[in-house]
C-alpha cells in the first residue's frame, strides 16, 4: 500500500466568523486527527469508494478553475485524474462537519502532491508566501463551502500555529508553554455534524445590518483580540475575563450556530463561571471550545459529553 504525506487537522482557537470582518485569529495544528492519500488500495472498502467518488467531483471543479485561469498555482490535473482513476482515495480520521478541517486536509494534500510550482513548507517561510498559499487554498477550498478564507488548508499544509492579524497579514507565532495545572482549554464533542455554508451565509446576511456589523467591529473584536494577546502571553485572568465576554456575545448574537441542546449548558457556564464555551469553526454542531479554571469541575458539570483537553494552565 503506497501512502502519501500525513496532514494534521486544525483548530481555530480564536477568530471564528470575526476574521471575515478583520478581527484577529489564532489557528493551530491538531495532531489528534489526520489524513493522507492511499495510492494503491489493497481491497475495495466503503471508505475508499466514497472518497474516490468525492475526489472525482473535486478534480472536475479544479479542472474548471484551471481552464478559466482562476487557480493561482500550476496543478498537474492530468496526474491527479490518473491516480484517481486508478482508485486513489483519501484516508482520514478527521470528522467531517466538526470544525477541525476535514476539507482542509484534502486540499493541502492535493496541493502538496500535485502542485508543480508549490511553495515548500520550511521553518523560515516568508509572510508573503504564507499569504500566497492562503489565496491559493481559498480558491481550491471554495468547492466545499461556497466561500473559503483558505485558512484551514493553510494550517493543515504548514502544520504550524498562525496568527491572523488581518485578511492580508498572517505570520507564524510561538505558543506559550502552559503548566500542568487545573485550568484547561478543551474541546467538547456535540455528537452532531455542522454544516458550514448555510451558517456562513447567515452570518454574511447579518453583517448587512448596521447594528450587527458594529457589534462585530467594536465589541467582538475588542474581546477576541484581547483574549488572543492574553493567551499568547500566558496571562490567565485577562484570558478568562475576555473569553467570558466572547461567550456572552456569541450566545446573544450567534444562537443559530449553537445547537439548541447546548443553550442551557452555555448559559450555565457563564452564570456559574465554571467554564465558558465558544464556537469552534462555523458551529452548528461538531466541536465546541471550552475554557475553564478547573477542568475536573467542568468535566463533572458537562459529564454527558466527551471533553478533550488541548492545553493546561
Amino acid at each position: 500500500m503506497n501512502s502519501g504525506t500525513l496532514y494534521n487537522s486544525k483548530i481555530l482557537l480564536f477568530g471564528e466568523y470575526g476574521i471575515i470582518e478583520n478581527t484577529m485569529g489564532l489557528s493551530i495544528p491538531y495532531e489528534e486527527f489526520k489524513g493522507h492519500f492511499i495510492f494503491e488500495p489493497v481491497e475495495e472498502t466503503e471508505e475508499q469508494s466514497s472518497s474516490n467518488t468525492e475526489l472525482k467531483k473535486f478534480v472536475n471543479y479544479l479542472e474548471k478553475l484551471v481552464k478559466a485561469g482562476e487557480l493561482s498555482c500550476d496543478l498537474d490535473i492530468k496526474a491527479l485524474k490518473k491516480d484517481i482513476e486508478r482508485g486513489m482515495f483519501f484516508s482520514s480520521s478527521v470528522p467531517s462537519g466538526f470544525g477541525v478541517g476535514s476539507s482542509g486536509t484534502v486540499v493541502a494534500a492535493i496541493y502538496g502532491k500535485y502542485c508543480q510550482n508549490k511553495i515548500d513548507v520550511s521553518d523560515d517561510i516568508a509572510p508573503d508566501d504564507i499569504l500566497k498559499l492562503k489565496n491559493i487554498f481559498s480558491e481550491m477550498e471554495s468547492y466545499f463551502h461556497g466561500r473559503s478564507s483558505g485558512l484551514d488548508p493553510l494550517i493543515c499544509y504548514l502544520n504550524i500555529p498562525l496568527l491572523i492579524k488581518s485578511q492580508t497579514e498572517l505570520d507564524k507565532v510561538g505558543l506559550p508553554k502552559y503548566n500542568s495545572g487545573q485550568g484547561a482549554v478543551f474541546l467538547l464533542d456535540t455528537g452532531q455534524i455542522g454544516k458550514t455554508e448555510p451558517l456562513v451565509q447567515y452570518f454574511l446576511n447579518r453583517c448587512k445590518e448596521e447594528g450587527f456589523r458594529n457589534m462585530i467591529k467594536r465589541r467582538l473584536k475588542k474581546y477576541n483580540d484581547a483574549a488572543i494577546e492574553a493567551f499568547l502571553n500566558n496571562d490567565i485572568n485577562p484570558l478568562m475575563h475576555n473569553v467570558k465576554h466572547l461567550s456572552e456575545l456569541l450566545f446573544a448574537h450567534f444562537k443559530p450556530m449553537i445547537p439548541d441542546v447546548f443553550h442551557q449548558l452555555w448559559q450555565e457556564g457563564i452564570d456559574s463561571n465554571a467554564y465558558y464555551l465558544k464556537l469552534c469553526g462555523s458551529g452548528g454542531g461538531g466541536f465546541i471550545l471550552g475554557f475553564t479554571h478547573d477542568f475536573e469541575a467542568a468535566k463533572e458539570k458537562l459529564g454527558n459529553y466527551e471533553l478533550r483537553r488541548l492545553y493546561s494552565f
